[in-house]
């Protein structure tokens, strides 16, 4: 088989469509939750946290105080914790509605019927089928 002609067998399976459309609505949901975080959950936790705007938290590695990161980053170098706060709540909101999202599509799906108790038992001696509530085997008299 030819390399394009694998290629292209490789390309239209299902399972490789499947996850192209996975990750396109994935990056599009990922946008989403961040405008979210950015744009409504931290601006309401900043009043809590008395008016902190975590995207502008950072540590100067000298100790020393600056009032911006470019300030502090042209002097030292700078840890930006406040980024980090960000996205792990970014991730939190995201794994959290991942979780209700298969949830709610677990329940979609029917529960599986178990299967009904058997009726029937097998004669160790000759080997055919009787009932579960037989002592004596018809066929070869046996007692079970």
């Amino acid at each position: 088989m030819s390399f394009l002609k694998e290629f292209k067998a490789f390309a239209v399976r299902g399972n490789v469509i499947d996850l192209a459309v996975g990750v396109v609505i994935g990056a599009a949901f990922g946008k989403i939750i961040s405008s979210i975080v950015n744009d409504l959950i931290m601006p309401a936790i900043g009043p809590l946290t008395g008016k902190i705007n975590f995207k502008d938290r950072f540590f100067a590695m000298n100790g020393g105080t600056y009032q911006t990161i470019e300030e502090a980053k042209k002097q030292t170098s700078v840890v930006t914790y406040g980024n980090f706060v960000q996205m792990v709540v970014e991730f939190v909101i995201i794994a959290f509605v991942i979780f209700l999202l298969v949830r709610f599509i677990n329940r979609l799906h029917p529960k599986p019927i178990p299967a009904p108790a058997p009726m029937m038992k097998e004669c160790p001696f000759c080997v055919s089928m009787i009932s579960l509530k037989a002592t004596r085997c018809p066929q070869c008299t046996s007692q079970v």
